[in-house]
């Protein structure tokens, strides 16, 4: 394996990486930034496609829709596949992402195990998802206690 694409590895692992880290501080504008700007987000809970946005304007604002509903997140990566071709590449990444919720004055918590595929190209020098396809496989809601 060259040193280009163990960099260009790294570059990634950092990129999905740093999605993660901003959807935990909920830094939704700075996020959009990871993505290009024509970049297709779709969203399967199940077999069930239940959201298909194109573009950050529109990705942008369904985020903050979502951020709004959050009061705090909690997210870890696990492993991330890249296969690399020049200027572009795919990837699945291994997520579980924990939501907290106020229903009712309870907070409620839901775990997300994820599955990420996605399409990343290199732009002036900086690797951008243009394409993440979310594949939520378990949900599970409770009470959060403690």
């Amino acid at each position: 394996m060259s040193l280009e694409i163990l960099e260009a590895k790294l570059e990634l692992r950092q990129l999905v990486d740093s999605y993660a880290t901003l959807t935990d501080a909920k830094k939704v504008s700075e996020q959009m930034l990871l993505f290009t700007p024509d970049t297709r987000f779709k969203v399967y809970f199940g077999e069930q496609l239940v959201s298909d946005v194109t573009g950050t304007e529109q990705l942008e604002q369904e985020f903050n829709g979502h951020v709004s509903l959050v009061k705090r997140y909690f997210s870890t990566n696990a492993q991330h596949t890249v296969k690399i071709d020049g200027e572009t590449a795919t990837g699945v990444l291994f997520s579980q992402t924990k939501m907290v919720r106020d229903e009712e004055g309870i907070e409620m918590i839901t775990d997300y195990s994820v599955q990420y595929h996605d399409v990343y190209v290199l732009q002036n020098g900086k690797w951008l998802i243009k394409e993440r396809i979310s594949h939520y496989i378990i949900v599970e809601t409770r009470p959060l206690k403690g």
